[in-house]
């Protein structure tokens, strides 16, 4: 098995801060990102509030009354990953409003098909980072996974984490603390599962890779629609 040299990873922040650098759930996505970076992957991050990304369900918005979207030039991003991670804050207890517009735009994206005839998605994992002062990390982890997986993208065992501070308001994750320590960043339970979901996701895209993917057989797409069904049955079906 080959290291992790010939993989890419894509970081998305959906957080509701507009500018990158004061985003605390930016340093939880680091923290995993930099396992990465360490072994080899190759590591990119989008913040896409830098981006003019409308909601919609169309490639490009622009054909649907919208004077501007950069999601074509994101989507060439997004395509080239193996892995994928989304990472959001909590607003009670749901993902950012800006999340739920990542997920629409790549459900837009979801009629595209690979050389196989699967889902452009498939043979790609993701996972999903959360912060917050609120309960819902499991919650939204569930709803990410959820619908990555529907799209197309397998997801490892145990691919996410997150970071919740007391209830109410308070330090968010990295905030600089009376006695100078960071919120968040010697807790033990989020420091394991992020490096438990960076591995697996690592992993998992390796596994992929090296078995050249995902068979098609019973899920070719255009050999459904050109009226093969009945075949899929059969365990001889190739297309």
């Amino acid at each position: 098995m080959e290291g992790f040299s010939n993989l890419n990873a894509l970081f998305i922040n959906t957080s509701l801060q507009k500018e990158s650098a004061r985003s605390h759930t930016r340093l939880l996505l680091n923290a995993s990102s930099d396992i990465m970076k360490k072994n080899g992957v190759q590591v990119s991050h989008l913040h896409l509030l830098d981006h003019q990304v409308p909601p919609g369900i169309y490639p490009d918005m622009t054909k649907h009354g919208w004077d501007r979207d950069d999601w074509p030039a994101i989507w060439e991003k997004i395509q080239d990953a193996d892995i994928l991670v989304i990472g959001t804050p909590i607003w009670l207890g749901e993902e950012s409003s800006v999340c739920r517009v990542l997920i629409e735009r790549l459900y837009g994206m979801s009629g595209q098909l690979n050389a196989r005839g699967q889902s452009v998605y498939y043979n790609k994992v993701g996972g999903t980072i959360v912060t917050g002062n609120e309960d819902g990390i499991k919650h939204i982890a569930m709803t990410v996974g959820y619908a990555l997986s529907h799209l197309g993208y397998t997801i490892p065992p145990q691919a996410d984490c997150g970071w919740i501070g007391e209830a109410g308001p308070g330090p968010s994750y990295g905030d600089v603390l009376e006695d100078g320590s960071q919120a968040g960043l010697d807790n033990d339970f989020t420091q394991r599962n992020t490096t438990i979901m960076t591995w697996n996701l690592m992993h998992m895209a390796r596994i992929l890779k090296d078995a050249g993917g995902i068979p098609n057989q019973g899920n070719d797409r255009e050999a459904w629609q050109a009226g093969c069904r009945f075949d899929y049955a059969n365990p001889e079906y190739r297309r």
